[in-house]
């Protein structure tokens, strides 16, 4: 008995055939540099679908992955959705829960390229958390580059996100709420304002006044990230932090007592002019 991912794909193929969009099994099969055999083995449910048949089906027909997966929307995206969208490469564990991968400043650009290639996602850094909620769906971490965050997040930290599906992407994301943004050649930590629906664009903006928002067009845009934590490298000790208020309070207090002795020479100088005038 095949799974249920196995069974959308079944209607998917068989959806394909009665639009007569391919004239056989065979050609399906072919079109896909996949083996008739193999194919017909699925289609009889004797055995199930591989991830990679999937990732190929999903570039050539447009299949929808969402469907495949959850049941949920039209089997088939359209040509705009497709542009969008790209198929993500997940790293599991031995019981097959999804691990955490890191993607680090050096290979940013690799992953935001139009080829990324899957074995260049597999042998980023993977990790876990314990909290249920990074157990479920699938998440990414990003390191955090330049100051445009500033104050909210500081180059070096490390964001924590949830994937959001690019057919979710006009209802689900929040203006002013923290994303990490991958566009065709990079990758950014922002605030959106989602504009999808009026203009197809998000408007992003930084926490740091002195960069100016921007737009991107949705046709730009391969994957949307919704932070939920974050990491920082490093975070002084009560102590540290009580040492540098008395070092600072210090520097305080020798300035103000500079500009006290200035005041009072000042003063002197005054008064004596005053008493040679006198």
């Amino acid at each position: 008995m095949s799974n249920i991912v196995t069974q959308r794909f079944i209607k998917c193929h068989g959806k394909l055939r009665e639009e007569n969009r391919i004239r056989s099994s065979r050609q399906f099969a072919l079109s896909l540099e996949y083996l008739p055999q193999s194919l017909s083995e699925i289609l009889k449910g004797r055995r199930d679908v591989t991830i990679e048949l999937l990732r190929k089906a999903v570039n050539v027909y447009k299949i929808n992955p969402v469907y495949i997966y959850t049941g949920e929307g039209p089997m088939f995206m359209s040509e705009e959705d497709h542009k969008s969208f790209r198929v993500l490469t997940i790293v599991t564990n031995p019981t097959g829960d999804e691990k955490i991968i890191h993607v680090p400043v050096p290979a940013q650009a690799g992953y935001a390229s139009e080829m990324t290639d899957p074995t260049f996602v597999q042998d980023l850094p993977v990790f876990s958390l314990p909290d249920y909620k990074y157990r479920v769906g699938t998440h990414r971490s990003f390191d955090v580059a330049g100051d445009s965050m500033e104050p909210t997040l500081f180059e070096g930290d490390k964001v924590i996100c949830s994937f959001i599906e690019p057919t979710l992407w006009e209802t689900s994301i929040k203006d002013h709420y923290v994303y990490v943004i991958v566009t065709r050649g990079d990758i950014v930590v922002k605030r959106p304002l989602n504009k999808l629906a009026s203009d197809k664009q998000l408007e992003l903006l930084s926490d740091n006044s002195f960069y100016e928002p921007y737009t991107v067009n949705v046709g730009d845009i391969r994957e949307i990230w919704y932070v939920r934590a974050k990491i920082s490298p490093f975070l002084p000790s009560p102590s540290n932090i009580q040492n540098n208020y008395q070092e600072e309070f210090r520097q305080l207090q020798n300035i103000v007592l500079r500009q006290n002795k200035l005041l009072q020479d000042l003063t002197t100088a005054v008064n004596d002019l005053k008493k040679g005038k006198n």
